[in-house]
């Protein structure tokens, strides 16, 4: 056989196992076939390009004799890789694979500021303990070092990062980086050492404003100077979550519809949400227009948006270092429920809130935005008398 001459697809003997195998002129590769225990197998051993004949035969040859022994060569050679991938994982540390997850992840997360909790999370608590050792290092012991000293005062936080370093190491498992089970996982495993979430786990609401202070609240912020004042205005107005408002864009914004479109990517529960505008959101709006191409509430850099701590940093300034900027649904969770006649659905649907039952499924049928409408003016009547 000139096997630089074969070019016609098929499968050219070279005798002892060794086959020159064909698909097209420019894909030529060798295969080492053999029975084992009366198993027929094929075992690719690398391009034409790569091995000569020569080196082709000693391969073939060093597979006959794992034969002879009674070993299949592939499954040795696989023993082989894997021993070196082991090996290559003592220079992978877990700090370098969560790196790793993160970057070939981020795209999928909703924003910046879910990749930034991502990277401070883990390099706060899980790096200091074996962010610097070998991935397959990473023990149960190592993790309970981490999660326990924080899962009575931080539960919500310890199981974030449990859940954070669990992925990491799922990751590296399935790269080859690690091997044995995922000391991370909870089911089967740490819930056997550390107690429930349940029973640890104080249960702690944001701070809000009662209802009836509400206008007196808004119209002292209506004294205040700056663009973190008009976002929680907006904020309170719309009854929007935080990360929604600072992250609105102008194409979200319809003027002549009066309506405002957060779409899914940036929802917490992962559904577009349309919020009909009152009068007095489309003014604080209008003040913005021309200030930024992008963002509606622009920050302190050119094509950034606000802080998110900045409106935070504003009720501190305001004396008010007691209440949270999420709070104030609340306040208007509790108005709806106790001045007004809105359907508790129509208020749940105003917060973007996701209830799986069969009242709230008849009402999303639409979204209820010429109601919802009415619901979110009553509201601004009732924030704008002191």
């Amino acid at each position: 056989m000139v096997v630089s001459r074969t070019r016609e697809p098929g499968l050219y003997a070279d005798g002892g196992g060794l086959y020159l195998q064909v698909t097209h002129a420019d894909a030529r590769s060798w295969i080492f076939r053999f029975m084992l225990n009366g198993r027929a197998r094929s075992m690719g051993l690398g391009s034409l390009h790569t091995l000569t004949l020569a080196e082709a035969r000693n391969k073939a040859t060093e597979c006959r004799k794992l034969c002879l022994d009674g070993i299949d060569p592939i499954e040795a050679r696989q023993r082989v890789r894997s021993a070196a991938q082991l090996d290559a994982a003592k220079a992978m540390t877990f700090d370098a694979c969560a790196e790793t997850y993160i970057e070939a992840h981020k795209k999928g997360w909703r924003n910046e500021k879910h990749i930034d909790q991502w990277r401070n999370t883990l390099a706060t608590y899980a790096s200091p303990v074996f962010g610097a050792l070998p991935v397959q290092a990473v023990d149960t012991g190592l993790v309970m070092r981490v999660i326990e000293p924080i899962w009575g005062d931080k539960t919500e936080t310890a199981t974030r990062v449990r859940g954070r370093i669990e992925s990491v190491l799922d990751w590296a498992a399935t790269r080859g980086y690690r091997q044995g089970e995922n000391p991370a996982r909870w089911r089967g495993h740490l819930q056997n050492l550390l107690p429930k979430r349940s029973k640890v786990q104080r249960v702690e609401h944001h701070a809000a404003l009662p209802f009836v202070q509400i206008g007196e609240f808004v119209a002292s912020l209506r004294q205040q100077n700056g663009t973190s004042p008009l976002a929680l205005e907006f904020t309170i107005l719309t009854a929007a979550r935080t990360g929604e408002v600072i992250g609105a864009t102008w194409d979200e914004i319809d003027l002549a519809e009066r309506a405002w479109t957060v779409p899914a990517e940036r929802m917490k529960g992962g559904r577009e949400h349309r919020v009909p505008l009152c009068a007095h959101a489309l003014r604080v709006l209008e003040r913005f227009r021309a200030l930024d191409d992008k963002y509606v509430f622009p920050g302190g850099k050119r094509g950034r948006p606000l802080s998110n701590m900045a409106m935070l940093e504003l009720l501190k300034r305001m004396g008010r270092p007691d209440l949270t900027v999420h709070g104030f649904r609340s306040t208007f969770r509790d108005w709806a429920a106790e001045t007004t006649h809105f359907p508790n659905e129509m208020v749940e649907m105003a917060l973007a809130h996701i209830i799986d039952n069969k009242v709230e499924a008849a009402y999303r049928r639409g979204d209820l935005l010429q109601k919802r409408r009415d619901l979110m003016d009553a509201w601004e009547n009732y924030v704008s008398r002191p």
